[in-house]
C-alpha cells in the first residue's frame, strides 16, 4: 500500500556518553519562546540558545539569511529533553554556535503533531529508526530536512553541529542532494495506492490478526516480548472485545497477565494512583516515571471493561484510585484535563515517587512498617537509585498479612492508613513539573474513559465529570461552524485541530449521548464528522489527511494510518462514523468507513505488525459481527439504561430517553406509561421486553 525506501545518507555520527559542563543562568537570556504559552516552549525561554517557535518569522528569517533550520522537537514531560537542555541548550558555548549559524525552532510535539510528524519520519529514514525526544532535525532554509536525530551528549552535539556548518559551507551541493532525496522519500511514503478489492467481512478473518499478535506476547509477565514495556492499552481493548465475540480464552488472558502484572508493578502509583508512561525493563518494575493524560485516559476505559467482563474488584479499584489520581492533578477548574506530570523533580528523575527504607520506618508504626515493607517489597540496599525503593508488590495483601500473624479484617483499614501517611508524606516533597495546556483530543479521551467507568460502577460523580468536560470542548474548544481548536491555557484557545481532535471528540460526545441521552450530543458529533468529511477527506484515497485543507501547508500533508499508544486518527474516524451512521442511519458514514476498512485490510488482516492495528481490527469486528441497535423507551429508561450498561456488550449501541426523540429507530416506540427495551438490528426489532435480564439474553 505505501511504498517505503530505503534512503543512505552519506554520514555516520557516533554517539559515546560523556558528561555536559554547560552552565545556566535563569533569566541572563531571554528569546522569542516567551511570547509563548506552551510549558515546554516556555522551560527553553531563558536559554542562551536564541529559539523561535515554528511559524513565518523563523522561516522567513532563515530564508533572508540564508541559515539552515535547526529544529528541536519535544514535549514538557521528557526527561531527556531536560538532560540536553541543562547539557548543551542551557550552555552559552553552544548556544554561540547555534546563535551563529543556525535559525532554531523549538516546537512542542503535542500541540503540533503535524511538524513532528514529518521530522520524525525523517528521523526514521536517516537513523535507522533509532529515534526518539528530543529530535533534532537539521534542514535547508526551505524547511527541507538533510538529517534528524534524537539525545546527543554535549561533546557530540558539537561535533554534529560543526559536521553541518563545515559541509553546508563547503559542500552545499552535498547537502542539496541529502535534502532532495529526503525529501522525495517522505513524498513517497505519503504515496497510497487506491484498493479496489471489496471483500466481505468475514468472522473467521479476524482470528488472523489476533494469532500474530500473540506470536510476540509475553507469557510470563504480559505485553510485547521486550525489554521495555508500553502499556498499548488499545491493544487490549482489541482482544477483549475479541474475547466477547468469540469466547477464546487466550485472548482474555493476555487481557488479564498484561493488566495484573502492570498493577502490581512500579509503572503503577501505588500510592497515589495513575499509570507512568512506561517501564524500562521486562516485568513492569522500573518506571520512566512521566505520567501521560492519555495513558491513563485509556487505561481507565480498559479497566472498566475487563471488571465488566470478569467482575474482578482489582480492576475497579485501580480504575477508581487512577481517576482519584486524574481529579487531584491533572483536572482544572474549567473542567478540562492538564496533558502530563514530568518524570522529574529538583532537577532528577522519579525522586518524588520513591522511598528509602527509613522513611518508612520513621513515618508509620513499627507493625505498619513492616508490613508495608514486605507488601511493597521495601529494602535496606533498595531496587533503584541511591537505596531507594520503587513501591511494587508480589503477593495480595491477605497473604502478608497472614505471614505476620495479622487477621485479614485488619488488612483493609491497615493499608488505607499507610497509604494515606505515605501520600501525606509526598505532598510535601517538591513536585513534578505539570504541563497544564489542555489538548482537545486527549480530553476527549479522558471525557470517554469516564463514561466507561460511570457504565462499570455507576458512580454519579463520573458521569458528571464526563458532561462537565463536554461542555468544555463544546464552549471552549468548538466553534458554531464546528471547528475545533488543539489547545487550550490561560483561557485561551490556540492552532487549528487536527484529525485526531476531530475523531476522539465524535467518539466522545457519542459516549456521552449513551449514558445520558441527551441528542445534543449526538447532532454535536454529527456537526464534527461533516466538518471533517469537508476539510479533510482525500477522496482519491479514502482516507483522512492529518492536517484540515486550512492549514498552512507543510513539506508533506500527511496520513495517520498506524494505530499506536494512541488509535491512529484515521481508525479513530472510521469507528466514530461507523457508529454515527447506525444512530442516523447515515448510510454516506458507513460507506466512507467501510472504504477505509477495505483499503487498509491487506496491513491489518495479512499484515505481520498486527498491533499497528488494533484498533482498525476493532473496526472489523464491529464489521464483521451483527451490530444491535437497543432502544430503551419510558419513563424508567433511566434505570434499565444503567443496568444494560453494566455489562460489556461491544455488539450493541444504546438509544432512547423518556420521549421517543428525533431519531427514527425510537419512532413508534414509546408505550404511555410503560417502558420498554427494544433489541435491534438494521431496523428490525424483536419483540420488546420489560427487564435487562431478558434484554441481554437477546444479544
Amino acid at each position: 500500500m505505501r511504498n517505503y525506501p530505503i534512503l543512505y545518507l552519506g554520514f555516520l555520527i557516533i554517539i559515546s556518553a560523556c558528561s555536559g559542563n554547560g552552565t545556566s543562568n535563569e533569566h541572563a537570556y531571554t528569546n522569542q519562546l516567551i511570547h509563548t504559552n506552551s510549558p515546554y516552549l516556555l522551560q527553553h525561554a531563558h536559554n542562551p540558545v536564541n529559539w523561535y517557535p515554528w511559524g513565518e518569522e523563523a522561516l522567513n528569517k532563515a530564508r533572508e539569511e540564508n541559515k539552515m533550520l535547526l529544529i528541536s522537537i519535544g514535549y514538557a514531560a521528557c526527561h531527556w529533553c531536560h538532560v540536553m537542555e541543562r547539557e548543551s541548550f542551557e550552555d552559552t558555548t553552544v548556544a554561540r554556535i547555534m546563535n551563529d549559524h543556525f535559525v532554531s525552532i523549538k516546537v512542542d510535539r503535542e500541540e503540533r503533531p503535524d511538524i513532528d510528524g514529518v521530522y520524525m519520519t525523517a528521523c526514521q529514514m536517516a537513523s535507522d529508526n533509532s529515534c526518539g525526544w528530543p529530535l533534532n532535525a537539521f534542514a535547508l532554509p526551505d524547511g527541507r530536512p538533510v538529517w534528524a536525530g534524537t539525545y546527543f551528549p554535549r561533546k557530540n552535539w558539537i561535533e554534529i553541529l560543526e559536521y553541518f556548518i563545515k559541509t553546508r559551507t563547503e559542500s552545499p551541493e552535498k547537502m542539496e542532494d541529502y535534502a532532495t532525496r529526503m525529501t522525495e522519500g517522505l513524498r513517497s511514503l505519503e504515496e497510497i495506492e487506491p484498493v479496489s478489492r471489496r471483500d466481505e467481512f468475514g468472522t473467521e478473518a479476524a482470528a488472523g490478526p489476533v494469532a500474530s499478535f500473540l506470536e510476540s506476547f509475553d507469557y510470563t509477565y504480559g505485553g510485547r516480548k521486550g525489554v521495555q514495556k508500553f502499556p498499548m492499552p488499545n491493544n487490549y481493548a482489541w482482544l477483549l472485545q475479541y474475547y466477547q465475540r468469540t469466547g477464546d480464552d487466550e485472548a482474555l488472558e493476555a487481557v488479564r497477565l498484561t493488566l495484573d502484572n502492570m498493577i502490581r508493578g512500579g509503572i503503577y502509583d501505588q500510592v497515589g494512583g495513575g499509570f507512568a508512561r512506561y517501564a524500562t525493563d521486562s516485568k513492569w518494575r522500573v518506571p520512566h516515571f512521566e505520567k501521560m493524560l492519555y495513558d491513563n485516559a485509556q487505561l481507565v476505559s480498559l479497566l472498566a471493561k475487563v471488571y465488566q467482563v470478569t467482575g474482578d474488584g482489582d480492576y475497579l479499584r485501580v480504575m477508581e484510585e487512577t481517576l482519584d489520581f486524574v481529579k487531584r492533578e491533572l483536572s482544572d477548574a474549567n473542567y478540562g484535563f492538564y496533558s502530563s506530570l514530568d518524570a522529574d523533580s529538583e532537577g532528577e528523575e522519579g525522586k518524588y515517587y520513591v522511598w528509602s527504607q527509613m522513611e518508612i520506618d520513621s513515618l508509620l508504626s513499627p507493625e505498619a512498617s513492616l508490613f508495608a515493607k514486605k507488601y511493597y517489597l521495601i529494602s535496606t540496599g533498595g531496587n533503584w537509585e541511591d537505596g531507594k525503593n520503587i513501591l511494587r508488590m508480589e503477593q495480595k495483601p491477605e497473604e502478608i498479612a497472614a505471614a505476620l500473624g495479622l487477621s485479614s479484617d485488619q488488612v483493609p483499614a491497615m493499608l488505607q492508613s499507610i497509604k494515606q501517611k505515605l501520600m501525606a508524606a509526598r505532598e510535601e516533597r517538591p513536585r513534578p513539573g505539570l504541563d497544564d495546556k489542555m489538548l482537545t483530543s486527549w480530553n476527549a479521551l479522558m471525557l470517554i474513559a469516564y463514561t466507561d467507568a460511570f457504565r462499570a460502577s455507576g458512580v454519579e460523580a463520573y458521569r458528571q465529570a464526563a458532561l462537565h468536560n463536554g461542555y468544555f470542548l463544546s464552549t471552549s474548544m468548538m466553534h458554531d461552524d464546528f471547528r475545533l481548536d488543539r489547545n487550550f491555557k490561560d483561557g485561551k484557545a490556540a492552532i487549528n485541530a487536527f484529525l485526531d481532535d476531530y475523531a476522539h471528540t465524535m467518539a466522545a460526545f457519542t459516549a456521552l449521548y449513551e449514558i445520558t441521552f441527551d441528542e445534543e450530543w449526538l447532532h454535536k458529533a454529527r456537526g464534527l464528522a461533516d466538518y471533517t468529511i469537508a476539510h479533510f477527506r482525500d477522496t482519491t484515497t479514502g482516507f483522512f489527511y492529518y492536517t484540515s485543507d486550512l492549514d498552512p501547508p507543510l513539506l508533506v500533508r500527511k496520513t495517520e494510518l498506524n494505530d499506536n499508544v494512541i488509535p491512529a486518527s484515521n481508525s479513530a474516524m472510521a469507528r466514530a462514523l461507523y457508529q454515527l451512521g447506525h444512530y442516523f442511519y447515515e448510510a454516506p458514514y458507513m460507506e466512507i468507513a467501510e472504504r477505509m476498512m477495505h483499503q487498509i485490510l491487506p496491513e491489518a488482516l495479512e499484515g505481520k505488525s498486527a498491533d499497528y492495528y488494533s484498533n482498525w481490527n476493532q473496526l472489523y469486528l464491529e464489521m464483521a459481527y451483527p451490530m444491535y441497535e437497543v432502544a430503551i423507551v419510558g419513563p424508567d429508561y433511566e434505570n434499565l439504561q444503567a443496568g444494560m450498561q453494566q455489562s460489556y456488550f461491544p455488539q450493541a449501541i444504546y438509544l432512547g430517553g423518556a420521549t421517543e426523540g428525533s431519531l427514527d429507530l425510537l419512532e413508534n416506540k414509546l408505550v404511555a406509561g410503560e417502558t420498554y427495551i427494544y433489541v435491534c438490528r438494521n431496523k428490525v426489532c424483536k419483540l420488546p421486553v420489560q427487564t435487562v435480564a431478558n434484554a441481554r439474553e437477546l444479544l
